[in-house]
This record gives C-alpha cells, sequence and structure tokens, in this order.
C-alpha cells in the first residue's frame, strides 16, 4: 500500500469554516430569512451581519444608529453565544463521524489534522471535499483551507469563493500565501495600531522584523504572532473530547396534530432522557425544547424550573409550548413532524441534596404549585417580582412560576423613576385626590413644570380620615415624560411628596389635569 506523501507533515492542517454562522443561527431560531438585512446586536455594536446587510453598508463593529442609518430595512437580534454552540454541535459531530481528532475553534469553525483524513481519501484536495460534503449535507455555506497550521488554514478557508470553495496552500508556502494580509487579522487592536505607527502594516513586513526585537518590545504574545506570521505555527489540532449526547429527540411519521397525542408519545422519551441524567448523577434545571411542523416552522424555548425536572415536567413545558392559552386538547395549526429536548442547564445532584432535617414544607410548596400549573398552564401560577419602569404599578412583574424574572430591566436608566428609598404601600389603582394652596384653588403645573402656587391641603378619598389634611411639608413636582415622540401615545404627569400632621407622606400625581394619589409611605 502507498503512502500518500501529503500526509507526512504533521503540521498539515485542514480548517472547515461556515461563513454568516452567527447570523445563520441566529435566523433559524428566529424563523428569518437571510434574503433580508440581518444583524446581530452585542453591547450596543453590531457583532455579525448577513450578506444582504453587507450590500447595504453594514459592518462588523458599526453603532446601531449607524447601521440603521445605511440599511433602513435592517433586522436587529441580540447575539446568543450559548444558541450559537448549540446549534453548531450537530456540525461538530458530523464532521467526528467523517474523521476523527476534530478541534473546534469556536462555533462555525473547526480544525482537523490531515494525516489522517489524507491517508484514508487519498489526498488533501479528497479529504477536504468530503469534509465540505459532510458540512454542506446541513444546507450550510461551507469552505475549506487546507495550509501549514491551524492560522494560515483558516485564512485560506476565508481566501475562498463561491465558485472555488476549496483553497489548499503547498506545503512550506504559508509565510508567502500570508504575507500579504494585514497585520490586523492577528494581532490584537492595540498592537495593531502600534505597529501601523511604526511602518508595518503587512504580516510579511512583521515576519521580517528580528524576533529578539519583536520579543523585547511585544513580549511573548507578539513573539507567537511572529512565528505565525513567518509561517512557523507551533499550534496544532488538539482534537476534543466528545461531550455526552443527552439530547432526546422523536420523529412522528405520521406527523401528529394534536397536543394529548404528541404528549403521550414522548412521555416514554422523557423519562429515559431523566433516567440517563440520573444514572450520570446530574439533575436538570433547564431544558431547551424545539418543535418543528410538517411544514418546516420551527418553534424553540428556554424552560427553567425552581428545582430540578422529572419526566411529567418536560412533557408539561412541551404541551405549553404547543398550547399556548388553548386546551390540551386542541388541534394544531400544523402538525408536528420532529420535537427535540437538549438539557440547557446541568448540574451535580449532590448539589440538589436535602439538608440535615429535609425541607419537607419547601417540596410540599413546590409540588402543590406545580400540580396546579400542570391543570391550569403555564401562565395559571405566577410569582409577583420588581422589574423595571417609571411608575410603582408598572414595575411590578408577574413571572410564570419556575421561571427566570426578567433579566436586566430594572438595572436599566428610567428617568423619571423615583429614587429610593421607596413607598411601603402602592396603590393598584391610583386613588382620586385633591391639593389645594392656602385660597382652597387647586394647585396646577403649568408646561414649564411650575406649580401656580405652594400646596397647603390634600385629600386622599377614602383614605385619609378626617377630610382635608394640611401639608406640612412638600416636595415637587417632579415631570414623568413617557413616548414624547408619539402625540396620540405619549403620557405626562408630575410627583409631589407630601406631608400631613401626622407624620405620614403620600406620593401624589397630577395626570390629566387631576390629582391621584399614587402610593404611601408607611
Amino acid at each position: 500500500m502507498s503512502v500518500v506523501p501529503e500526509a507526512s507533515d504533521p503540521r498539515r492542517t485542514i480548517v472547515v469554516w461556515c461563513p454568516d454562522w452567527p447570523v445563520i443561527a441566529a435566523a433559524r431560531e428566529a424563523g428569518l430569512s437571510l434574503e433580508s438585512p440581518l444583524a446581530l446586536v452585542e453591547k450596543g455594536l453590531v457583532f455579525a451581519c448577513s450578506a444582504a446587510a453587507r450590500r447595504d453598508g453594514v459592518a462588523r463593529g458599526l453603532k446601531l444608529r449607524e447601521a440603521q442609518y445605511r440599511s433602513p430595512a435592517l433586522e436587529l437580534l441580540d447575539y446568543d453565544a450559548a444558541l450559537d454552540a448549540r446549534a453548531f454541535e450537530p456540525v461538530v459531530r458530523r464532521v467526528e463521524e467523517t474523521t476523527p481528532g476534530v478541534q473546534l475553534l469556536r462555533p462555525g469553525a473547526l480544525a482537523v489534522r490531515a494525516r489522517g483524513p489524507v491517508r484514508y481519501y487519498g489526498g488533501e484536495a479528497e479529504a477536504a471535499e468530503a469534509l465540505r460534503a459532510a458540512v454542506g449535507g446541513f444546507g450550510l455555506p461551507v469552505r475549506v483551507g487546507v495550509a501549514d497550521g491551524p492560522f494560515a488554514a483558516e485564512q485560506a478557508a476565508r481566501a475562498t469563493s463561491d465558485s472555488a470553495p476549496v483553497r489548499r496552500v503547498e506545503p512550506g508556502g504559508s509565510a508567502a500565501f500570508i504575507a500579504p494580509l494585514p497585520v490586523g487579522v492577528l494581532v490584537d487592536p492595540r498592537t495593531a495600531t502600534l505597529l501601523h505607527r511604526l511602518g508595518v502594516r503587512r504580516l510579511g513586513e512583521f515576519a521580517a522584523l528580528p524576533a529578539d526585537d519583536v520579543l523585547r518590545r511585544f513580549g511573548p504574545t507578539g513573539s507567537l504572532a511572529h512565528d505565525r506570521a513567518a509561517g512557523r505555527d507551533g499550534a496544532r489540532v488538539l482534537a476534543r473530547t466528545p461531550p455526552p449526547e443527552w439530547d432526546e429527540q422523536v420523529e412522528f411519521e405520521p406527523p401528529l396534530d394534536r397536543i394529548d397525542q404528541l404528549a403521550f408519545a414522548f412521555r416514554t422519551r422523557a423519562e429515559s432522557f431523566i433516567e440517563r441524567l440520573t444514572a450520570a448523577k446530574l439533575v436538570c434545571t433547564a431544558v431547551h425544547v424545539e418543535i418543528v411542523d410538517d411544514e418546516g416552522g420551527v418553534s424553540a424555548r428556554d424552560w427553567l424550573h425552581p428545582r430540578w425536572f422529572t419526566p411529567g415536567d418536560v412533557v408539561d413545558r412541551i404541551r405549553w409550548q404547543l398550547q399556548g392559552s388553548g386546551s390540551a386538547g386542541a388541534g394544531l395549526r400544523s402538525p408536528i413532524a420532529r420535537v427535540r429536548v437538549h438539557p440547557e442547564r446541568l448540574d451535580s445532584t449532590g448539589n440538589h441534596e436535602e439538608g440535615l432535617w429535609g425541607t419537607g414544607p419547601d417540596e410540599r410548596v413546590h409540588h402543590g404549585l406545580t400540580r396546579v400549573q400542570g391543570m391550569l398552564g403555564h401562565e395559571g401560577v405566577v410569582t409577583a417580582t420588581i422589574g423595571g419602569g417609571r411608575m410603582l404599578a408598572d414595575r411590578e412583574v408577574h413571572v410564570p412560576w419556575g421561571d427566570r424574572p426578567p433579566e436586566g430591566a430594572s438595572d436599566r436608566p428610567w428617568p423619571g423613576s423615583l429614587p429610593s428609598p421607596l413607598p411601603a404601600t402602592v396603590f393598584r389603582e391610583r386613588v382620586p385626590a385633591g391639593l389645594v394652596d392656602a385660597d382652597g384653588a387647586v394647585v396646577t403645573v403649568d408646561e414649564r413644570g411650575s406649580i401656580s402656587a405652594p400646596p397647603a391641603a390634600f385629600t386622599v378619598a377614602g383614605l385619609a380620615p378626617g377630610g382635608q389634611r394640611r401639608v406640612r411639608a412638600w416636595a415637587g413636582p417632579w415631570p414623568v415624560v413617557e413616548r414624547w415622540w408619539d402625540e396620540a401615545t405619549a403620557r405626562r404627569a408630575h410627583r409631589f411628596q407630601v406631608v400631613d400632621d401626622d407624620g405620614a407622606a403620600w406620593l401624589l400625581v397630577r395626570d390629566a389635569d387631576e390629582w391621584r394619589a399614587e402610593a404611601r409611605y408607611d
């Protein structure tokens, strides 16, 4: 048996790259088309964008306002790193079925040691085409690069085109291949800026610098980048250990069109799903449920649990995701062809053991609420949490039992919101009130936020006994303006804090030319 000469160099690396992978994963999850402009947002900047958005001038790193100015029809989605990795996992597994020794560089790009595939398929070009075909089965755009080391191989993959999706750099030619590339592809922005000031703009120019001078000036990180720029990539592909396969998936043929039938059919798989986790001494506290109908529509959602999931809990989440506000026996808009459950968050069973004296009361409460929730639906049992908002009643947020409260809403700036300390009693419906000056005339607030006269007395219908009360101290007014850009839905109000003779403090609101009590400081 003859040995392929290309397989003798241990540095040879094959990189498989899926262009625009974060955008593809997010678009598939949201059910959006890549034909329209689409961008992923992280920390107020464009993280990635589709080809249609790039044609409009959108680029990575742009601020949102600039990106929307360049592409008015731009669709924005938040970048989700967990979704990015989870959606790419089936692709990695498919490549591992084709060849062992796969290293995940990042979601959307992976590296393979060339020696094994080259010997098996008979050459680097043949191995690259085999890997490309394996990934192409997912309907993804695939580019493949072959070179000395992972860095040069990835740059080779990025140098491909639709007409030539495979780029092979001859052994020993990596330094010449990457020499025309800008230094920014290899070093961090700060180092790239410094190199530009020194007149070094290309990797070939960087590689020509003396190695000792680079080490003294830029340290070990700069020295490593210098070796890669010179084609001396010492990195080797580190094959990953495939994680255990915990996902549970069922395909229905023919597709099912009733929720109760689907829940009954998935019950056995849910039991198997939990039993495998239990055997590994794991519990699941969050699951990702993905439901695909026979028309290709996808419904995906993450579900949390206040303790850990049981088989019945998993089936309930599938039922609730399909049911919405309907009944369990209701029909579906489109028959369901596939259901997949993925454990989003796993934890050791040792972290969920009962305490020394047990947790009986808490467990009874949990089982009772879960049972009621199973009968009434996901939103049948809710807990109250504090969210964001300007008016106090708006900050009461009802969260279904087991779900995580909305993140970030209470931490965002809310101009016009009430500072601490907050009132102890908040009226769900504002109570009619009155605020008058020393002459008995109603105190008003003009457009500039000025009062007509200092308040002298106030009344609160049904809550302040004794009728009219004298104002001992007061503060305000503080304006609250919402949706000022839309006159039809704009809301304007002014707040007052008043203290009566008994020392009780009240929060009054002037809204729509009338006074109302919003809260009381007990």
